[in-house]
């Protein structure tokens, strides 16, 4: 075998890459392709945890070690920027959430003849993998799929699919199901009975109305910055608790000593009471629901923490706005900010705290930054997702 058949990377989506850039599927860096074009295993390579690997889409990394995850998430940083001829800052340690950490999760419904499944898609495909096995799920919220199925099946037509949505909060796992109403009595008296059976901290469904609540006894929160929020159904959280520690820690280390600061895209809050403490914070948020729960929990703590209802992407701060607050924290969704971050590029702003879930929007958005007298000082790169090519961080900007 030459060089060039080994495994020197892993490509964004998740392919391993020899040396003349041929894509290996499920290859790790220090493999070798054989002369028949069959891959031996190298000394990064090991036995995936679960048995669903390779066809369930969850998961594209199982067969990497732990230095190789930490490897691929910050590379994956370092392609973007170096995609917008941008010179590397510095990188702090890689955090990997570890297996069975995952607090938020979807899952789909599919007929495979008589048999009713639950699970994730295949990979570039609709088919759904029934999960016998997730190792990326909080115990909890697996725990609650057997009874599903049990529940559902003989209430789901086999011609109606239902999305199931989970989030573990403090009264337990709250459970969402759309795409489908109950109808009758009976089936209301059988939620109820349900989500007693199983200790659930909520149980509502939506038929593309919005979510209709049939059981929580008592009100479902998160706990974010020690502060109870009331948690809307399915409502955005970081994916895992270690995950929004690591990016929590990081923020808070951004900002330093800033006594006045804005949170635009809050949520509901995480980062706003991760740093409210001895501040005065300005939240923006263009989700009402989120930003209710975040201004009735600051209230009721007494915090210095303004709220307002604004869609950044159509209404950014401007300048003059900006220019109040010693630092900024951002945490806008996949697609990034533009829009937001073109304002603060002409703003005074001493700090930025930039909070991302794609380093590609990241990468953009930084240039534009940089452009207007910004310097990307450092990256906390996160792997939330365990064994997804999805990698999130935390970025310090500080202004020249």
């Amino acid at each position: 075998m030459s060089n060039i058949d080994e495994i020197i990377r892993i490509a964004s989506r998740g392919d391993g890459v020899t040396a003349d850039g041929r894509h290996v599927p499920f290859a790790a860096p220090g493999d070798s392709l054989n002369p028949g074009g069959g891959l031996v295993h190298g000394p990064h390579h090991v036995d995936p945890p679960c048995p669903h690997f390779q066809l369930c889409g969850g998961c594209q990394l199982q067969h990497l070690d732990e230095e190789v995850l930490k490897t691929f998430a910050q590379d994956r940083i370092i392609h973007a920027l170096s995609a917008q001829d941008l010179a590397l800052p510095a990188f702090m340690p890689v955090h990997i959430s570890p297996p069975h950490s995952r607090r938020r999760v979807a899952v789909r419904s599919a007929w495979a003849g008589k048999q009713f499944q639950l699970g994730f898609s295949s990979e570039k495909s609709h088919r759904i993998v029934d999960l016998t096995q997730c190792d990326i799920m909080a115990p909890e919220l697996f725990a609650v799929l057997e009874p599903l199925r049990v529940f559902l099946a003989p209430r789901i037509g086999p011609k109606r699919n239902v999305e199931i949505k989970l989030a573990l909060v403090d009264q337990g796992v709250d459970v969402l199901i759309e795409q489908w109403a109950p109808d009758g009595l009976e089936t209301h008296e059988a939620l109820t009975d349900f989500a007693t059976a199983n200790n659930l901290a909520r149980l509502s469904t939506d038929d593309g109305y919005g979510p209709t609540t049939y059981w929580e006894p008592e009100p479902a929160t998160a706990t974010l910055g020690g502060i109870a929020v009331a948690y809307p159904p399915y409502g955005f959280l970081q994916a895992t608790r270690d995950g929004e520690q690591a990016l929590t820690l990081a923020v808070q280390e951004i900002v330093g000593e800033a006594k006045l600061a804005a949170d635009l895209f809050s949520g509901l809050g995480t980062f706003a009471f991760a740093v409210v403490q001895g501040r005065k914070i300005f939240a923006a948020e263009a989700e009402r629901a989120a930003l209710l729960s975040m201004k009735a929990a600051a209230s009721k703590a007494g915090l210095s923490l303004f709220a307002e209802h604004r869609d950044l992407f159509r209404r950014p701060l401007t300048p003059p706005e900006l220019n109040r607050f010693a630092a900024v924290i951002l945490d806008p969704p996949r697609a990034g900010a533009r829009e937001q971050v073109a304002e603060l590029a002409k703003s005074d702003v001493p700090t930025i705290a930039y909070v991302s879930c794609n380093p590609s929007s990241f990468a953009r958005d930084a240039k534009t930054l940089i452009a207007g007298g910004y310097r990307l000082q450092r990256i906390w790169p996160v792997g939330q997702f365990r064994w997804s090519t999805h990698v999130e961080l935390a970025g310090e900007f500080t202004r020249q």
